[in-house]
């Protein structure tokens, strides 16, 4: 079964870990899901089943947008409530002050990763090497901050939203919210809304060449061609542009490369999209 979707992954479960229970419901072997969650964190997680989970690559998946909420006058080495191992009272501020931090945060953004994240540091996730107590050293990254904005202060509690670019890390946003503000602070919270038009909508099925980033292209020669797969010309293609490509034919959907004179396949006979009822099993 191919199919791609959006799952509202649940508080205090791996992304990964969830997957156990999409197989289940949809009696699949084969799934995948693009842009992890932290287990604390909740929402929109795109899923996809079967052939689709090739084309995670070529999906449009930004801007990303979230809820959270800061905790101030909480600290945390993993900059949420995995390991609070702080609890401080801090003065009230003004929403004034809260929202000119947040204002200050908007445009490309540099900063430090968090040490419990999964980025890789000599073969070893970074959090690995944090749960060891290793010390963990990471190079900074930079974020495009669209939008921030502040929903509701109620001290010590800030619930804002902000709309980002892909792998910006919003638990590293809030301890830079605190860091302004002179407070220690973590993250209580964390909901992901949407992912470029990526929402949960009762996982319902959607069709992933209506989402793609790339750009389709048209073949001109004889369908039998591509689809056994045979050596392709660019002389063929409407296109013939340097690039990579969305092509169709009358029974399948191809992801090709053009470099110079040569044609290369990514990805072939991936079946089309059929609206359909699903069968689940729990």
């Amino acid at each position: 079964m191919n199919r791609l979707f959006v799952v509202n992954k649940p508080i205090f479960r791996s992304s990964n870990g969830y997957m156990g229970y999409v197989k289940r419901k949809y009696g699949t072997k084969k799934v995948g899901f693009s842009g992890t969650l932290d287990p604390f964190a909740t929402g929109c997680l795109i899923v996809a089943t079967g052939q689709y989970t090739k084309l995670f690559q070529y999906l449009n998946k930004t801007p990303k947008s979230y809820k959270a909420t800061l905790w101030l006058g909480a600290n945390s080495p993993s900059l949420d409530i995995e390991k609070i191992d702080s609890i401080k009272e801090v003065s009230e501020f003004t929403e004034e002050q809260i929202e000119d931090v947040l204002k200050s945060l908007q445009g490309e953004l540099t900063y430090y990763p968090p040490k419990f994240c999964a980025k890789k540091i000599n073969g070893k996730r970074a959090y690995e090497l944090a749960r060891e107590g290793l010390e963990v050293e990471l190079k900074t990254i930079t974020s495009t901050i669209y939008d921030i904005k502040l929903l509701n202060y109620n001290h010590p509690f800030v619930h804002f939203e902000a709309k980002v670019s892909e792998g910006t890390y919003i638990r590293s946003l809030g301890a830079l919210v605190a860091e302004k503000l002179g407070v220690d602070g973590t993250l209580s919270s964390l909901h992901r809304i949407h992912e470029g038009e990526f929402y949960f909508d009762d996982e319902k099925a959607l069709n992933p060449f209506t989402h793609l980033s790339i750009p389709s292209n048209v073949y001109t020669g004889d369908e039998e061609y591509i689809e056994l797969g045979k050596k392709l010309s660019k002389e063929y293609f409407e296109t013939k542009e340097d690039g990579v490509y969305l092509i169709e034919t009358s029974n399948f959907f191809y992801i090709i490369e053009i470099v110079e004179d040569t044609v290369k396949y990514r990805f072939n006979r991936i079946p089309k999209f059929e609206e359909e009822e699903v069968v689940c099993s729990v």
